[in-house]
């Protein structure tokens, strides 16, 4: 005997709780397998007609390419992308957000009031052409020789920057980008480099972002230092000092107000949808409760469960400019000769999620039941309470690097695959869906939303997270951070670059 999870009375499948044998009787539907089915699969509750479209969560994850048989297994062989969308009524399914207080972390409260997680120096570039020299002016100062309270000196590379147009939408994006993090809370202080030449002038973009240089803002240009070897000498030296400044900061109690999530997930699975995400979703209600913020994106990874979302903003004007990115995104398909079904990768299709229906389904579960009180652009600064969704690529990194730049000061990460991401100056939270991934990557690993299968409700699981959250603000080290990942993985977004 073995298990299956219905999730919806409506539901055409269920998935199995463990891989199945060609025979193997699975109690809780009343019927046998007729073929191997691997854990986290779909196995069909009854005859499905082909043609007919296939239920999960109880919503449309795509049309049957044939007939199947009661106990098949549904997946790429027989189930297909379904043409069939759902209708959604604006506003429908909004509920009040509940009020709490007394949830509090340890944070850096900044000069402007903004409150960071971390206590990081910052060396951002402008173009490419600074790269070398900002790499080696933060590589002079290693963790082991930092003094305590100062997170790390950290350099921000990217190709971009010259070789175009000033006035094009890739440079506007990085432009945006590096602002954001110029501004960002979990900086204690930022040093600018760049070449000197470059399409994107620094005083020009700070302008953009309302920044000016002061002593927590400084900036460098190679050609007027009088080249690589000198600019890296004065680099040093600016950062020398302030290191000496960060380290006079110290924590205090602020309230989880002051905390902004970005909700990110890869590597999913047939649980991700199931365990991990509701479960974050759970978390950031109560994140939200208590006056927090959270970001969801990705805008290809919604598609397909957007109806989920219009059914949840907060005003027509919310709805049309979330249905405007998607049509952006439909157009940006269409023009490169891609399809949107085409964004499960390999190793979703292998933990069991068919379609993007499917996979967007089980992805806007991390934004829990909350509001959509926003939709920004990609590194646009996230201004309303609650809930926002940022326009971004589902490529993970670039996704959490626009976040970061909008101020998420913490990530919060689902994966079923395993995921080994981190990003600083943010710490990003791992959650795993399923247990093997849990134990097998434990290293990577911070918490292990599975037992929700066994019974653990989401609400708990949920209360687990938030409490993990406010530990990790307040200075506890993720998992990624212990392992020092996060140095490469700012990834602003080359518009023509990624789906």
């Amino acid at each position: 005997m073995t298990r299956a999870l219905t999730l919806n009375p409506a539901d055409d499948v269920a998935i199995v709780l463990e891989t199945l044998e060609p025979g193997a009787v699975v109690e809780s539907l009343g019927l046998r397998a007729v073929e191997a089915i691997p854990t986290g699969h779909k196995i069909a509750r009854h005859a499905i007609a082909a043609g007919s479209v296939v239920r999960k969560y109880g919503q449309v994850i795509g049309e049957a390419v044939n007939d199947i048989a009661a106990g098949a297994h549904v997946h790429t062989h027989n189930l297909a992308m379904s043409a069939a969308r759902a209708g959604a009524s604006i506003g429908v399914d909004i509920q009040a957000p509940k009020t709490l207080s007394g949830a509090t972390f340890q944070g850096y409260v900044r000069a402007d009031g903004s409150v960071g997680t971390r206590n990081y120096i910052g060396v951002l570039t402008s173009v490419n052409c600074s790269a070398t020299v900002a790499r080696r002016i933060a590589d002079a100062f290693p963790d082991a020789s930092l003094p305590d309270g100062v997170d790390g000196v950290v350099a921000f590379t990217h190709q971009g920057g010259c070789g175009g147009s000033s006035l094009s939408v890739d440079t506007a994006v990085l432009q945006r980008t590096m602002a954001g993090y110029a501004r960002h809370p979990n900086f204690a202080a930022v040093l600018v480099v760049g070449l000197g030449c470059e399409a994107n002038q620094i005083p020009d973009w700070l302008a953009k972002g309302g920044l000016q240089p002061d002593a927590d803002l400084r900036t460098l240009t190679i050609q007027e230092a009088g080249g690589t070897s000198r600019a890296i000498e004065a680099g040093i030296a600016v950062v020398r000092e302030m290191i000496a400044d960060a380290a006079a900061s110290r924590r205090q109690t602020v309230s989880a107000g002051h905390l902004t999530v970005g909700l990110q997930c890869g590597g999913s699975d047939g649980w991700s949808g199931v365990t991990a995400n509701p479960a974050l979703g759970a978390a950031v209600d109560l994140l939200v409760a208590h006056g927090g913020k959270a970001m969801l994106s990705e805008t290809p990874e919604i598609w397909g469960a957007e109806h989920l979302l219009l059914r949840r903003a907060t005003s027509p004007q919310v709805a049309d400019r979330l249905l405007a990115r998607l049509d952006w995104w439909r157009a940006y398909a269409d023009r490169h000769g891609m399809e949107l079904n085409n964004n499960p990768s390999p190793g979703n299709l292998a933990g069991g999620l068919t379609t993007i229906l499917e996979k967007s389904l089980g992805a806007v579960a991390k934004s829990g039941a909350t509001p959509l009180n926003d939709v920004i652009g990609y590194a646009q600064p996230v201004t309303a309470p609650g809930l926002s969704f940022m326009d971004s690529p589902g490529y993970d990194p670039c996704s959490a690097t626009g976040q970061i730049a909008s101020g998420a000061n913490l990530l919060a990460f689902t994966t079923g695959r395993g995921s080994v991401f981190g990003a600083k100056p943010a710490p990003s939270i791992k959650l795993a869906s399923n247990a093997r991934v849990a134990s097998w990557m434990d290293e990577d690993i911070d918490i292990d939303a599975s037992p929700v299968l066994d019974g653990v409700s989401l609400t708990a699981m949920g209360e687990i997270i938030f409490a993990r959250m406010l530990a990790v603000a307040s200075g506890e080290q993720s998992k990624s951070e212990a392992l020092g990942i996060g140095d490469n993985e700012f990834v602003p977004w080359q518009v023509g670059g990624y789906l």
